[in-house]
């Protein structure tokens, strides 16, 4: 007999049946009650043991987090809680657990604690939660690009190319470090390295893919990206997963149209196919909330949150509109920002953001045309020589939700743009190639998953919504 998922049978559907199940033992009260658990939901199903008929020593090795197969029948629950339960006939014990050193009891943990035993925390209602809306929305992702049109490509890890011009990459190399061969300069010979070249971890896939949109006409990535970036904060990953659509023929506008409908999309999956994690994840948040002062509370609930999303209208406005709201505004008349805006050319911080989405406009913003100088080179020059077609989506609770333009392509401005931040053009060779060859207007926009999936969750710090988070200073498991 194939074994039922714990999901399934709290569906009611196999009542007064004979079944199979396997799982690990969340608890087991007076030698009677095991709470079960398999993965498949975040809800435990009762196994009500007859102990004056089971072996004593199976009773001793039910202990939390051993494994179990359990066979019964599937009846309606005697007790509060729950509608069904498993009145047991056998238990095979499959894994042992170790009462005394099994770091998670059924007690409540840190976070901190947790993360220090990743390996073993989705076993805990919040992670097991957190990652099976991980799962989800990666499934909506795809569905959303397969079912508009959309290929999906996959971009090289390993680059010689910054498509950020930040130089916080992570250098691939297999030269001895200890003992690297030199130049007759002194410098390191690069063209002795596997590669014949200095080559990084990648920080976005996007320049490549704009290569495939050339001609697949619309692609997209979703992928492994990496920064060197020394910044220990919980919004902050050396290690991260980046969603990187690009379409041919397509202008900031239908950029804006399509970062919003994409968005609402993979949100409202979560909201109709998740409803149990979202309800559990929502009332730990609010329990979470209680112990705040009321001013540092939010406004809204988790799910509340998610339909700010689905339901509104993304307002649109420019960055030039923005600052005028933001210097005129209370909070920086009265210097309650950190960073006070006092000209045009300030570069946004996520406090400025949320003051547009929370209190201002009251929904989803999409601020387009940023100055040039704080944005990257192959943003779309506009013809004010000052902005670029440039957009950034923010969302309440979080600020920045993604980062897009219209990408420049012409020929002569690229150049021209890359010159003046020092970007070797043979370098990137390639690249400027697809301005000579059939060049056309194309547009893209990067979004950082962890970054939806806190958003998503209700996670206040990134390292909980990715399985083996890499920071500086730590790379166990």
């Amino acid at each position: 007999m194939n074994s039922t998922s714990v999901s399934e049978l709290l569906k009611g559907e196999l009542l007064l049946q004979e079944i199979t199940i396997k799982g690990w033992v969340r608890t087991f009260r007076a030698n009677r009650f095991i709470a079960l658990n398999d993965g498949s939901t975040i809800n435990n199903i009762q196994c009500v043991v007859d102990f004056e008929n089971t072996d004593p020593e199976v009773l001793k090795r039910i202990t939390t987090g051993a494994a179990i197969e359990i066979k019964g029948t599937l009846i309606e629950s005697q007790g509060k809680g729950q509608s069904v339960e498993i009145e047991v006939a056998s238990i095979i014990i499959l894994g042992d657990s170790d009462p005394e050193s099994y770091p998670i009891q059924p007690k409540k943990h840190s976070f901190e604690f947790l993360r220090e035993n990743a390996h073993l925390r989705t076993r805990t209602n919040t992670f097991s939660a957190v990652m099976r809306l991980r799962s989800a929305l990666s499934f909506a992702v795809h569905q959303y690009f397969n079912t508009n049109g959309f290929y999906y490509m996959h971009t090289p890890i390993i680059t010689g190319s910054d498509a950020e011009g930040a130089g916080e990459m992570f250098q691939v190399t297999n030269l001895d470090i200890k003992n690297p061969p030199v130049t007759e300069e002194g410098a390191i010979d690069y063209s002795k390295d596997f590669f014949g070249k200095e080559t990084n971890l990648t920080v976005s896939g996007q320049l490549e893919a704009e290569t495939y949109a050339m001609s697949l006409g619309k692609v997209y990535t979703f992928g492994p990206t990496f920064r060197a970036e020394n910044s220990n904060t919980s919004r902050h990953l050396s290690e991260f997963w980046m969603i990187e659509p690009e379409v041919a023929f397509m202008d900031l506008a239908g950029n804006m149209d399509l970062a919003e409908d994409f968005l609402k999309y993979v949100i409202n999956y979560i909201l109709e196919n998740n409803q149990e994690d979202l309800t559990f994840l929502e009332k730990r948040l609010l329990d979470e909330e209680k112990s705040k002062p009321q001013k540092d509370r939010s406004e809204l609930s988790l799910i509340e949150k998610l339909k700010f999303v689905t339901e509104n209208n993304f307002k649109r406005v420019s960055y030039t509109e923005a600052i005028e709201i933001l210097k005129n505004c209370k909070p920086n008349k009265k210097k309650k920002f950190n960073y006070l805006i006092e000209d045009w050319g300030a570069d946004l911080q996520s406090e400025h953001e949320r003051y547009l989405v929370e209190k201002h406009f009251k929904c989803p913003v999409i601020l387009f045309d940023y100055p040039a100088n704080i944005k990257a080179f192959y943003m779309r020059l506009n013809d004010d020589e000052k902005t670029v077609r440039a957009m950034d989506i923010l969302f309440p609770g979080i600020g920045e939700m993604v980062g897009g333009s219209q990408r420049e392509e012409r020929l002569d401005v690229l150049l021209d743009k890359m010159k003046a931040i020092d970007i070797d053009e043979k370098e990137l060779w390639w690249y400027t190639d697809l301005r000579k060859y059939g060049s056309a207007v194309h547009s893209g926009f990067g979004l950082g998953f962890e970054r939806l999936v806190m958003f998503a969750t209700g996670m206040s710090n990134i390292r909980d919504v990715i399985p083996f988070p890499r920071t500086p200073q730590n790379a166990e498991f």
